[in-house]
């Protein structure tokens, strides 16, 4: 089966349902159930038409079930109005769809949790990670969302602030991990900018940009991180960054500030320095102070002091990670860091070996762990 392309199908797949009429829950459980059966049976004989095919059987899964659920028997003139058999039209309903699923009858976590799970293919584990929380936590919230929607007529699309956080946590995990949903997110953010006039939107699609033209240089050949002030500047993507800080400048300019258009400051003035050394530090570390005022995010304090360590010296990095919640991911990482610049090598490789232990992912955890060793063998010269 090509997996890419039942991916690309899926959200589809599932605005067809929506638009005849079925509940968002039962309909993404009837498409679920069409791929499994698509699973079974495409590799022994794929449809000429694939979309038509997912459509069928998801429309046939989904009047099964509702035929079986005395409390609808009531609408049972749905299955009356079915369609004929014929071509499904090539119609992309994706960016529809996340705007459904910010739904008002949601909080704007569920929502965004139904969405990736739905919509943008996430798997359960995948959303936990993102939202730094355990899988059963995010599995108990999807289900409440799916509970609420239940029955609601979707025909109230939700707020853009909804729709940008899922594009912005679709982007994250298609940059950092296991399921290529980077390049996906972007065409739906140009898409959004297109039809909507909002400074963040811009702001949304500058970051992505900026951070997307780093992506090359982020991993070694043989997969292990290769950290920002080591990458290779030359095999940044320069339109890219050129497009993406024009696309800033231009949001900027309204004088409209929101979280990602200071985000994406910070990153542009990363894309803007020739070398590590030459990064404006003063600067990102003005911009994570209106960051901190925009979202009071911890992680934006987090990432304030590792500023704050390369603009004013490792110890105030470290008396500002000390106003930090030490519980919050990769803050023993970050104390490693900047133990490491202020000479504590001792410090610093007990902390790397710590953080490694914590690592969310495979590939931060041998990095952080070769950190460690490198330390240590140095010391023990």
């Amino acid at each position: 089966m090509d997996e890419a392309l039942v991916r690309s199908l899926t959200p589809g797949v599932l605005a067809v349902l929506v638009r005849r009429g079925a509940d968002f829950a039962a309909a993404e459980d009837a498409v679920q159930e069409a791929l499994l059966e698509a699973v079974r049976t495409w590799p022994a004989g794929p449809p000429r038409d694939p979309k038509g095919w997912l459509v069928t059987v998801a429309w046939h899964r989904y009047l099964d079930a509702w035929r079986a659920d005395a409390s609808r028997r009531r609408r049972e003139g749905l299955a009356e109005e079915e369609p004929l058999p014929g071509p499904v039209p090539d119609v992309d309903d994706t960016l529809w769809l996340y705007f459904l699923c910010a739904h008002p009858s949601l909080t704007p976590s569920s929502a965004v949790a139904l969405t990736l799970r739905a919509v943008g293919g996430l798997t359960t584990r995948q959303i936990a990670r993102a939202y730094l929380v355990p899988e059963a936590t995010m599995a108990q919230r999807i289900s409440r969302a799916k509970r609420t929607v239940s029955g609601v007529r979707l025909d109230r699309p939700g707020d853009v602030a909804t729709v940008l956080r899922v594009l912005y946590l679709v982007f994250n995990e298609g940059y950092s991990g296991d399921v290529d949903l980077a390049a996906e997110a972007i065409r739906l953010t140009r898409r959004l900018a297109a039809v909507v006039d909002h400074p963040e939107v811009s702001g949304l699609l500058a970051l992505m940009l900026l951070h997307h033209a780093r992506r090359a240089s982020r991993t070694a050949p043989d997969g292990s991180l290769v950290p920002l002030a080591e990458q290779d500047r030359s095999r940044w993507d320069t339109a890219a960054i050129a497009e993406g800080i024009g696309i800033l400048r231009a949001a900027l300019a309204r004088d409209r500030l929101g979280e990602f258009q200071a985000q994406a400051a910070v990153a542009a003035l990363h894309a803007d320095a020739p070398t590590a050394r030459e990064t404006d530090w003063v600067q990102i570390v003005e911009w994570y102070d209106e960051l901190a005022r925009l979202t009071d995010n911890p992680v934006v304090r987090l990432n304030r002091a590792v500023a704050v360590g390369e603009a004013d010296g490792p110890r105030a990095g470290l008396a500002a990670l000390a106003a930090v919640d030490p519980a919050l991911p990769r803050h023993t990482a970050v104390a490693a860091h900047l133990h490491e610049r202020d000479g504590d090598l001792s410090t610093a490789a007990r902390l790397y070996a710590e953080a490694a232990r914590k690592a969310p992912s495979a590939a931060e955890r041998d990095h952080l762990t070769r950190q460690a060793a490198r330390l240590n063998t140095g010391r023990g010269r």
